[in-house]
């Protein structure tokens, strides 16, 4: 299984030029073996944010977005784990909370998180393709 950062959850559904050659290909291969693609819970209520403050153009309603994501990706809800883990990242990572409960969700569950974010990269706290 590999897990989607909400903008690569986005291209994946409406513009996949924008994925990175290795992400591409690394969420290709999870796929071609039948692993598993996932996205955060709560990587929805991010994209029904960004939906409201008209931050990008859905490809229809968000109710048929937010059912269509759930229907290709496998959705990780937040757990205990999940929550104490995000809040035990080091002074390096990002603050952003939706950053930081997704990352946490691809460390708590050992996969690896697809992600242009070069804050989460650089801080090496979590496994990431990009």
């Amino acid at each position: 299984m590999i897990l989607l950062d909400t903008h690569v959850a986005v291209w994946m559904t409406t513009d996949k030029r924008q994925l990175s050659p290795a992400a591409a290909s690394a969420i290709r291969e999870v796929s071609r073996e039948g692993k598993g693609v996932a996205i955060a819970s709560s990587t929805l209520w991010e994209i029904a944010m960004m939906s409201a403050k008209k931050e990008f153009r859905l490809p229809g309603t968000l109710t048929d977005y937010l059912r269509y994501l759930e229907s290709v990706f496998i959705v990780l809800p937040l757990t205990g784990a999940i929550a104490e883990r995000s809040v035990l990242f080091t002074k390096g990572f990002p603050n952003d909370p939706s950053d930081r409960i997704i990352a946490a969700t691809a460390f708590v569950h050992g996969v690896k998180l697809v992600t242009k974010d070069k804050r989460i990269r650089i801080s090496k706290q979590v496994d990431c393709v990009w």
